[in-house]
């Protein structure tokens, strides 16, 4: 049986990459073959000398959300709203912080600018809350007090508080969609002139939307990795993008998913016939060794938590032994690690 640790390893503390480098592209990429079980250094801006023409990068165009707002109750005691997702127009679905007394019909005062509140609709089943924007908030809506007020929702792990330059930092250059929680973070890497030289290269480029939830950091703890509730991700994939895909595939270029939100997507919308199906909805899909992967050739992705359903993603993909060397490779050449850290390129 399969066991969830199987997919552990040791990192050192200062490996974790709290901060994002800058140009972006000058991060390092470990680049893995696994035909030929190898793997090789680079710099991701060397990307358009390991693709060739024809070939597809396909991107998540998720924008994150400033979901984290605090607030204070009427005892004055401070909270965080953690904002997940719009349930309707007026309202949205948010973790609270600490959460225990804060009940249904409660007014929050917001930290920043105490005449703006919020209010507590419902409390759900899975401890979140339904909240609105008070009647008296004088116009404003969740997604301005957000805007205006909210902050970056770094992981834990980056361990410190954020600053206003994530807000840019934190977020691919091609994000359009808000919604996610935390970054597509393979596609932190990408710059304007490297987009302009791939496609220079005759690389073509398409887009889906999947909105990166909170689940994304839930640690696997239990045995057996097929026994964990998978969290439910929004998506979205469009005619066009399928029809291109389609094209490249057809044309016998690859297809190069620019992160494991991609994979997830293409995967889930790959239909038993081969096609691959235009859809809006949610995914809950957990992708594990052995999965017979349809539709995706390559993988850029960024080198994840040990024991976390990415990095099993990336595990069904390339192989658990190969992934895990490749892995301990990158540990000793000193690689940064997680969502600000270096990225991989699987073919």
């Amino acid at each position: 049986m399969m066991r969830t640790e199987d997919f552990n390893y040791h990192l050192p503390g200062d490996l974790i990459a709290r901060k994002p480098v800058e140009p972006r592209d000058t991060c390092r990429l470990l680049v893995m073959s696994r035909k030929e079980g190898t793997c090789r250094h680079f710099r991701f801006r060397d990307l358009p000398s390991l693709v060739a023409p024809g070939d597809r990068l396909v991107f998540n165009d998720t924008r994150v959300i400033p979901a984290r707002v605090f607030a204070r109750k009427p005892t004055g005691g401070r909270i965080e709203l953690f904002f997940l997702e719009k349930t309707d127009t007026a309202t949205w679905k948010a973790l609270v912080r600490p959460g225990r007394r804060v009940g249904a019909g409660m007014a929050l005062a917001l930290e920043e600018e105490p005449s703006i509140r919020l209010r507590v609709i419902a409390v759900l089943p899975d401890g979140g809350r339904l909240v609105q924007a008070d009647s008296a908030a004088g116009g404003a809506c969740i997604e301005s007090i957000m805007e205006r007020y909210g902050h970056t929702p770094l992981p834990n792990y980056i361990n410190r508080d954020d600053e206003p330059y994530d807000r840019e930092a934190y977020q691919t250059i091609y994000a359009a969609m808000p919604g996610a929680v935390a970054a597509p973070t393979a596609g932190l890497h990408f710059t304007s002139p490297l987009m302009e030289e791939l496609q220079g290269r005759g690389v073509d480029f398409s887009y889906l939307t999947l909105h990166v939830g909170i689940g994304t950091f839930r640690p696997v703890k239990v045995d057996n990795p097929a026994d964990h509730p998978m969290h439910e991700e929004r998506f979205s994939i469009s005619p066009e993008t399928v029809d291109r895909i389609e094209k490249t595939r057809a044309d016998g270029g690859r297809i190069i998913a620019v992160g494991t939100t991609v994979v997830r997507v293409l995967e889930h919308c790959h239909a038993a016939d081969g096609r691959l199906l235009a859809q809006n909805g949610t995914t809950r899909i957990m992708i594990l060794p052995p999965w017979r992967f349809g539709l995706v050739d390559g993988l850029i992705t960024n080198f994840h938590l040990p024991k976390s359903t990415l990095l099993m993603l990336v595990s069904a993909f390339a192989g658990q032994e190969q992934v895990l060397h490749a892995y301990r490779e990158a540990i000793a050449e000193s690689y940064r690690f997680y969502s600000y850290g270096d990225a991989m390129f699987i073919h």
